[in-house]
């Protein structure tokens, strides 16, 4: 008999947990549980169903321990409602211990209390001794068990929400990204669009993680258009290629008595005698004068 598994999630943009739900088969997306994880006693919500064929290894799951009762959950809220008063006296012990560029985000109780989590950010690059800090909050708040750990800028992001760069009322991250993926400025050099760091940049300060939604799409058109510069053969006649519209699935071409026209690539072909390249026959001119194209557009004298 296969194991009945399910994701759970302990926040509600976080990332999925499986567990083994062989004790509850009637368990449903939705349902509250409690389950026992490396940060003690949580209460999550069942986000996921997993299909039998797509099990992950067996013997690697935890099991769910049960479902929440009002009570649980009763009492989750009212150690989510003693958070804030741990945040602030943390940031006002950071304070009195002159603790610089060090930036507390959020606190967090586990299920049954046992466990404190606090979530800072260092803004400098040298690393923050916060001992101190941690052994006052544990005698603060003993018998509990203090932890604290730095989270990177996505991630503060994420938990603070807002408004994010491009103008939506919600960040992306804190909407719907349970996990951050890998970013580059190949992704945005691939999409054409413009390297200025308010174009590329989020509210985080790292790359935006929109650049990837569209990457292997802009990839997957790029492969089957010709590059910028290559000869090609059009309705019009032969010319060279100065440009790529990868959305409309066309090309520029420049076409010597003709001029620049867009081409879809189903009406482009290679040339007989492959791709070597071939002068445009423009009048003399200087780059950059009136009436001649300039070189950083690829039209200029070759």
């Amino acid at each position: 008999m296969q194991p009945f598994i399910v994701g759970v999630r302990f926040t509600a943009v976080g990332k999925l947990y499986h567990f083994d739900a062989s004790n509850l088969p009637d368990l449903q997306t939705g349902d509250q549980v409690i389950v026992e994880t490396s940060r003690g006693w949580q209460l999550g919500e069942v986000a996921q169903i997993v299909p039998p064929g797509q099990l992950p290894p067996e013997g690697s799951l935890k099991p769910i321990e049960r479902r929440a009762t009002p009570r649980d959950l009763m009492i989750r809220k009212q150690w989510q409602a003693k958070e804030s008063e741990v945040l602030t006296r943390c940031r006002a012990r950071a304070g009195e211990l002159g603790l610089m560029g060090v930036k507390f985000i959020a606190a967090e109780y586990s299920f049954d209390g046992s466990r404190l989590l606090v979530l800072f950010n260092s803004q400098t690059e040298d690393k923050v001794d916060l001992k101190s800090l941690r052994q006052d909050m544990q005698r603060l708040h003993a018998p509990c068990q203090v932890e604290l750990r730095q989270i990177g800028p996505r991630d503060v992001a994420k938990i603070l929400g807002g408004m994010g760069a491009c103008g939506l009322e919600t960040r992306c991250c804190s909407k719907h990204l349970t996990e951050f993926s890998s970013i580059s400025i190949r992704m945005a050099k691939e999409q054409g669009i413009s390297l200025t760091p308010a174009e590329i940049t989020g509210m985080c300060g790292r790359l935006r993680c929109c650049l990837i939604y569209e990457y292997d799409t802009y990839v997957s058109i790029r492969q089957m258009l010709p590059k910028r510069n290559k000869w090609v053969k059009t309705p019009l006649g032969e010319g060279k290629v100065v440009d790529i519209i990868p959305l409309r699935e066309a090309v520029v071409v420049e076409i010597n008595e003709v001029g620049q026209r867009e081409f879809h690539h189903s009406e482009i072909s290679s040339p007989d005698g492959g791709e070597t390249p071939r002068p445009i026959e423009n009048p003399p001119c200087q780059n950059g004068q009136n009436g001649c194209p300039k070189r950083n557009g690829g039209l200029g004298n070759l």
